[in-house]
């Protein structure tokens, strides 16, 4: 899957599951480790780590396997790596504290 398709699997695999907030960072001039960075909220712990289970499911079953995830111990921002898309997905007052939209906006 190219890194566009990808990202747009990502993004309706976070709407099946009703993530909020979905921002989607396109960081290639940025940095090496990916092409974008999709950011969203869940709810709850359960519903973080229910997101982050489902995107790395769903992409697992269409040939992408996870480079890793990362965050589960909390569920408070677990991290899936699908190589050209890192997906974070975060509890509201992780998010607001990270601010990763602002960390990799660019300048």
């Amino acid at each position: 899957m190219q890194a566009e398709q990808l990202r747009d699997f990502v993004v309706a695999k976070i709407d099946d599951m009703k993530g909020r907030d979905v921002k989607v960072l396109d960081v290639h001039e940025q940095t090496d480790i990916a092409e974008y960075m999709v950011i969203c909220s869940g709810s709850s712990k359960t519903h973080v780590r229910s997101i982050a289970n489902y995107v790395a499911a769903e992409a697992k079953h269409h040939g992408v396997a996870p480079l890793g995830v990362e965050g589960h111990e909390h569920s408070e921002w677990v991290l899936v790596d699908l190589g050209d898309v890192v997906v974070h997905v975060m509890q509201e007052a992780i998010r607001d504290f990270y601010e990763l939209e602002k960390l990799w906006s660019r300048k």
